[in-house]
């Protein structure tokens, strides 16, 4: 018997190159970021969605070529203007973003130039836009690769991978040696942090991780978190040792009621409820909310969630409010890149705008007696310190309660003169860059008049 053709018109789907699926979720979700102005996370799992060929080691790939070449973009922008005499063409697609993602590889990954050279041409093919200039990437691509020390060399200057204006703003801020230090802080990833409820030594040893002053602890290397001993239990939740003190001027009694305002992800929200708060967890994402919910599941701790508008929030005053406002997120580019590039000046003045209003909003659900804390992850002085200089020319019948250095493991240098807390991503230096420094944060708290 002779075997069963084929039907002469079907035809066998090629398989696509080993990584080649990485490399197209990378691209798009650079463009996305750079020409959109989207935020990196959501559009990375949003394109993960998309492309169904992509496994995890892709999905992991892919977000590092993306975190790198957002990291590193000046470096990179500058090494490829070399190469690129008449500058990019117009309408071609997705050709910035595959020589963008093509050079983060051959530059700051451990990756083949071969095989990030050879992606990347094939990603051009792929594109009908950027299809004429599959050569045009092949050959400043290896130029790239073969000019890589020189092109490192004339990127050391921190700054370089620092939007010009938000640098400037830190200058006028901090000074320019600690503008320089945070840029350079910058430049690397972020430590991975978490909070725990309880047996902190523990934990410490159960983990191999750093006890911090701040009471943080500090993972020795990046591995995936769920397969950790105590993820699964609920013992403990990832968060920035910075993001971690906020919550911890509260400082909630058993049984207090406690409105945790713009609350999720939910890290703060666990502190309050681990410390024996009543917490009401407000965001007026439901999808964020619902999140928010299943770590508190995880964690086995009972919270009240309520998706709504915080400005428009109709519930009895509490004992105390904690309100971590949205702001430009300056202080986190250390593990949200992007921030710096989907991110404007003129951004700042109209956040600020909306903290004024959310910080009014949390005032009234104070009870008289009662503590407000408000934060922000910005390094901004419009969306921290002069935030709530603002707020006490307003609200009189409110004191603000300075942060005691031995409240944060007895960092006196996070305190401001004014007695609030500001921690700079440059601070804490560990052994390496790696184990170094904590998201830039501001944070005050305030009591209201008892009468």
């Amino acid at each position: 018997m002779k075997p069963a053709r084929h039907p002469r018109n079907a035809r066998t789907r090629p398989a696509q190159p080993a990584g080649l699926a990485a490399r197209v979720i990378a691209a798009e979700a650079l463009d996305a970021v750079l020409r959109q102005r989207a935020p990196l996370d959501e559009t990375l799992e949003r394109l993960a969605a998309r492309h169904e060929e992509a496994g995890p080691r892709d999905r992991a790939l892919a977000r590092a070529i993306a975190t790198v070449a957002l990291r590193r973009l000046g470096t990179i922008r500058l090494g490829l203007k070399r190469f690129l005499e008449r500058g990019l063409p117009r309408n071609a697609g997705l050709l910035e973003a595959i020589l963008i993602g093509g050079a983060a590889q051959l530059l700051f990954l451990d990756v083949p130039d071969h095989a990030a050279v050879d992606l990347a041409v094939r990603q051009a093919r792929a594109d009908k836009r950027a299809f004429p200039y599959a050569k045009l990437v092949n050959a400043v691509l290896r130029r790239v690769a073969g000019a890589r020390a020189e092109i490192l060399a004339a990127g050391e200057a921190p700054r370089i991978d620092t939007p010009d204006w938000l640098h400037r703003r830190w200058v006028a801020a901090y000074g320019e040696a600690i503008a320089d230090a945070i840029a350079a802080a910058n430049r690397h990833e972020a430590a991975v942090d978490i909070s725990v409820k309880d047996d902190l030594p523990g934990w410490a040893e159960t983990l191999g991780a750093h006890i911090l002053p701040t009471g943080s602890l500090r993972l020795p290397q990046r591995v995936p978190v769920p397969d950790l001993p105590g993820y699964a239990e609920g013992a403990w939740w990832v968060q920035d040792a910075a993001a971690a003190l906020p919550a911890r001027f509260i400082a909630p009694k058993a049984g207090e009621r406690v409105i945790d305002l713009c609350a999720a992800p939910g890290g703060k929200t666990a502190q309050l409820a681990a410390a024996g708060a009543s917490v009401l967890a407000v965001d007026r994402s439901p999808e964020r909310l619902e999140r928010l919910a299943g770590n508190m599941r995880r964690l086995s701790l009972a919270v009240e969630a309520l998706a709504a508008d915080a400005l428009a929030l109709d519930v009895p005053p509490a004992d105390a409010v904690l309100l971590d406002a949205p702001c430009s997120a300056t202080g986190t580019l250390r593990r949200h890149p992007d921030v710096a590039w989907t991110k404007r000046e003129d951004d700042i003045a109209s956040l600020a705008q909306l903290q004024a209003q959310l910080i009014d909003k949390a005032a009234s659900l104070v009870r008289p007696g009662g503590r407000l804390v408000y934060c922000t992850c910005s390094l901004e002085p419009e969306e921290g310190e002069r935030q709530v200089a603002a707020f006490l020319d307003r609200h009189r019948d409110f004191t603000r309660v300075p942060v005691a250095a031995e409240e944060i493991g007895g960092l006196a240098q996070f305190i401001t003169a004014d007695g609030d807390l500001r921690t700079l991503p440059h601070a804490l230096p560990g052994a390496e860059p790696r184990l170094s420094g904590l998201d830039g944060f501001y944070a005050a708290r305030l009591v209201r008049a008892s009468s």
